[in-house]
């Protein structure tokens, strides 16, 4: 039976009742509304999104963590065992060496030959000569033996540098893609840099001096198969005979060089940060202050990577090392006008806030300019590159802190900075004409 539009009025006794047949609303007024739409998942969760990223990306961490323990590791243990920290500086300082001459090697067999045949056989030479590094140290072996063993394990491969070239493969020519990814590296680069040593020392004297190079031989090993193991993200093999080798191509060798001068900040920060603690009578804190520098540039690449970019990638580059330069001044003014420890932790938290966004800009142009299947071998130069910066700087930094003063050792990063700055305004007009590296074809929408 239908029923009335309008209200029926009747009467029981003295009431007068009023029947209202009209469809109620429903009295939760937000059931009738369009449902949101969902929200943006953020840059970085859509890049890990992407068809296998997840699985290539934990055994990459966990593989890149030990990259900041090593060194550290090694120090301790034979200054504990041996009693002499020039014995383990020389050790490691030879081991440096080592992986500046044997890791571009290494990168060009795994262009030529792919990444999980390499980097599984390398990677086990090199937990080998971590392994018999612990072995000499234990068994109070000559010395020549710890330079021969530390030097074994330069045949490690550079796990930042696959991963890059697996990104580069995995999003083609997506460039704002590609920009988030680089800097979603270059933040994990600094967060292994800065959990690592922490880590290492912990575990070396929490428990005992080889604590820490055993747990990173098995994190090491691990991390790698774990990588390995993803063959669908493995960038295929390309011929080689018609790419020419990354030094020689346009716009390369004014990159390596910034990359070399580059090294020279970090290398003399930490050496000069070391001392400038020790001579407040806080040498422990020293690595705390340190972990600022570099938290300060993990978060600020993570915001990098999720702003919108502007202008060219060259243009960029100039302007990151020009604030890059700019703010390595604070730590200089912190350590000598105040003199204060806690002082200098906050000006290295906001100095180290321009080294991701520079790192980043300038790890995409070696990624545009390193010729087609020399992918890896391009980004291990351009880690050679810092390697040998960081020696020079460790070098210079504490030369100066010694001959000179600790606070005079801030001077030095600045001075290498500024380098790198006039390098880039000298090359940028030669460089922004360079032909681009050409990238993966993005696959045709159905």
């Amino acid at each position: 039976m239908p029923q009335p539009e309008r209200p029926m009025f009747t009467t029981t006794a003295d009431a007068l009742v009023i029947a209202d047949f009209s469809p109620r609303r429903p009295r939760n007024p937000r059931s009738t509304r369009s449902p949101r739409p969902p929200r943006d998942p953020g840059p970085y969760r859509r890049l890990l999104a992407t068809p296998g990223a997840r699985a290539f990306t934990i055994g990459n961490l966990f593989a890149r963590l030990p990259m900041g323990m090593f060194s550290v590791s090694a120090v301790v243990m034979i200054a504990g065992t041996r009693g002499s920290y020039a014995l383990a500086g020389a050790v490691t300082a030879a081991g440096f060496a080592a992986t500046a001459v044997v890791a571009p090697w290494t990168a060009r067999l795994v262009d030529r030959h792919g990444q999980a045949k390499i980097a599984v056989p390398a990677t086990a030479l090199a937990a080998l000569g971590s392994l018999a590094l612990v072995l000499c140290v234990r068994l109070g072996a000559p010395a020549w033996t710890l330079f021969v063993s530390y030097a074994a394990t330069a045949t490690t491969p550079n796990l930042g540098g696959m991963s890059r070239a697996r990104w580069a493969h995995l999003l083609g020519g997506d460039d704002k893609a590609l920009h988030v990814a680089n800097s979603f590296e270059q933040a994990v680069d600094e967060a292994c840099f800065m959990l690592g040593p922490v880590l290492a020392a912990f575990l070396c004297t929490a428990f005992f001096p080889e604590a820490g190079t055993l747990a990173g031989v098995v994190l090491l090993v691990t991390g790698v198969l774990v990588f390995a193991a993803q063959r669908s993200t493995e960038p295929p093999v390309r011929k080689r005979g018609l790419s020419k080798a990354p030094f020689r191509a346009p716009g390369i060798p004014s990159l390596l060089a910034v990359c070399l001068v580059m090294g020279a900040v970090f290398g003399s920060m930490e050496v000069v940060t070391i001392a400038f603690a020790d001579a407040q009578g806080h040498r422990s804190a020293a690595g705390a202050v340190l972990a600022l520098q570099a938290a300060g540039s993990c978060a600020a690449g993570l915001v990098h990577g999720a702003i919108r970019r502007t202008g060219s990638a060259e243009d960029r580059y100039v302007w990151c090392i020009a604030a890059m330069t700019a703010l390595l001044t604070l730590p200089l003014l912190a350590a000598s006008l105040t003199g204060s420890l806690l002082a200098l932790a906050a000006a290295l938290l906001i100095a180290g806030m321009a080294t991701a966004p520079t790192m980043v800009t300038g790890m995409t142009l070696i990624q545009r300019r390193t010729p087609p299947g020399r992918f890896n071998e391009g980004m291990t130069l351009a880690v050679t590159g810092l390697l040998g910066g960081i020696a020079c700087g460790s070098a210079g930094g504490g030369w100066t802190a010694e001959h000179i003063s600790p606070t005079a050792g801030y001077g030095v990063p600045v001075t290498a900075a500024a380098a790198a700055l006039m390098i880039a305004l000298v090359t940028a007009g030669r460089s922004s004409t360079s032909r681009p590296r050409p990238t993966t074809p993005r696959p045709r929408q159905p």
